[in-house]
């Protein structure tokens, strides 16, 4: 008889079918007395197949098949098929992580996992395809070589890898302009235009101007993607910022995070990178909003009955949006066919408060035909990625002694008193402006975080003026005759 007790779900039941055979297959048998497996602590759930391969082990052990001389200085987890191989899992990273911790001699996981664990170091990473290496390594009848991965060569070797460059991009420099800014300081943005203005090919030129990614970020990256298997076979760390673009037709667990089996959604797996949501007003209401805490906390707290659990999610938010239905209202060339009312209730899909969390806010009009037929270049992300770098480093130097403020955009209103303080002259600007465009107390602090920004990338000390003005211009949604 076989008890396997203490909360296991359906995958963790269904092993016992998958044990017996892997074993058949590769010439053992199961233990004929009774078993009893107990995982403990009893009160937390256990899912996954992964726990396959050490029953197994352990089973053997057990039954002195193989010696447990060693057993208890490894750490083992894959899934078995009926033929003895191991398939991939998820979390091997997370997983190794923790092995180290617990000071693990060594980690055995399937081989496809390998190189993602092994970027733990001082720990020995031993990838296996077959029951019969682990069973045959326990036994003293076999040696297992260990995966070596030169965490730091592969990493800043594949930095400068990118899809999309904005020398591609031809016009539209008040755009790059402003999504220049968007990265200097961390400031989420939303364009506003016409179909077939570029608003998507410019959402995916973002990752090549802003900074890369430092050690420690990729780490947390890819231990999020490891959780929710996304990391392809045989990869080892992120290297690159991450660019997530949901269809409009994603669910709120989806983009958040949760599900019966909780896991990272949309915002978590932008960790440290960009999250683009095109098409905005086409987006779930419900799931919007959502993005509201996360958007000002840089995390996402999901409590159900019974469990509750927090995914990191500081990431860029960048979206992008028609200016109404029919989508050429404010067009130079073409009649927008919407009343003013259509216009205004297509923008309403949207909420203040989230409208409000949107930094800048630029519109976009079509690329004129001389500067789509030019063959003059235009300027290259890796020159704009070094400007965004220097104003980075500048907000670094400023923030070293407040945890877990990096950028402009990342700034309370303790800090936005001390460091976005402008002078007498650009406070009555500012005064202007919110008396005119109806503001809010938070687009006021927006403001002065995009004009901290913009002084920043002008190695200005004080923000002056023309930095309030441009951060000014750029809430586009807010001007009184916008929609009519």
């Amino acid at each position: 008889m076989f008890y396997l007790v203490g909360l296991p779900d359906s995958a963790v039941k269904e092993s016992h079918q998958r044990i017996i055979s892997a074993l058949q297959v590769s010439g053992y048998k199961m233990p004929t007395s009774n078993i009893v497996i107990n995982m403990a602590p009893a009160d937390i759930r256990k899912e996954g197949s992964a726990y396959d391969l050490p029953l197994a082990v352990g089973m053997l052990a057990a039954s002195e098949t193989i010696s447990d001389e060693k057993l208890s200085r490894f750490l083992i987890m894959g899934e078995l098929s009926l033929d003895g191989s191991i398939q991939p899992m998820k979390g091997a990273l997370p997983i190794a992580i923790k092995a180290r911790e617990e000071s693990f001699e060594g980690l055995i996981v399937p081989a496809q996992n390998a190189r993602e664990a092994a970027v733990v170091n001082n720990l020995n990473v031993y990838g296996v395809t077959h029951i019969k290496e682990v069973i045959e390594f326990f036994s003293g009848k076999r040696e297992l070589t260990p995966t070596m991965v030169d965490t730091r060569t592969e990493f800043y070797n594949q930095q400068e890898i990118y899809e999309a460059d904005f020398a591609d991009v031809k016009g539209q420099e008040n755009v790059k302009r402003a999504l220049e800014v968007a990265s200097a300081g961390g400031h989420n943005a939303i364009m506003i235009g016409a179909p077939g203005s570029g608003k998507s090919m410019m959402a995916k030129c973002l990752p090549s101007i802003l900074p890369a990614l430092t050690l420690k970020e990729s780490l947390e990256t890819t231990k999020i993607h490891s959780v929710a298997g996304k990391l392809s076979k045989n990869s080892s760390l992120i290297s690159c910022r991450p660019f997530r673009a949901p269809h409009h037709t994603i669910s709120q667990v989806a983009l958040v995070g949760g599900g019966s089996t909780p896991q990272p959604g949309e915002i978590s797996l932008a960790h440290h990178g960009i999250l683009f949501l095109d098409e905005l007003p086409e987006f779930s209401r419900n799931a919007l909003e959502v993005l509201r805490q996360p958007l000002e906390d840089r995390k996402i707290s999901i409590s159900r009955i019974k469990w509750s659990v927090e995914y990191p999610a500081s990431f860029m938010l960048i979206a992008s949006m028609n200016p109404c239905p029919c989508g050429y209202y404010n067009h130079p060339t073409k009649a927008c066919v919407c009343n003013p009312g259509q216009v205004q209730k297509y923008l309403n899909r949207i909420s203040g408060p989230l409208l409000d969390r949107i930094d800048i806010q630029i519109e976009i009009v079509p690329v004129p035909f001389d500067k789509i037929s030019s063959s003059q270049a235009a300027e290259p992300s890796h020159v704009i990625r070094q400007r965004v770098k220097n104003a980075r480093k500048v907000q670094e130097d400023r923030f070293k002694e407040h945890p877990g403020v990096h950028c402009n955009a990342q700034m309370n209103s303790r800090l936005l008193a001390r460091y976005a303080r402008p002078d007498d002259k650009g406070l009555e600007l500012l005064k202007h402006a919110m008396h005119r465009l109806n503001l809010s107390a938070r687009a006021y602090d927006r403001i002065l975080k995009v004009a901290r920004t913009i002084a920043d990338l002008e190695g200005s000390p004080t923000i002056q003026s023309p930095h309030l003005a441009e951060a000014i211009g750029y809430r586009n949604l807010d001007r009184e005759n916008w929609a009519g």
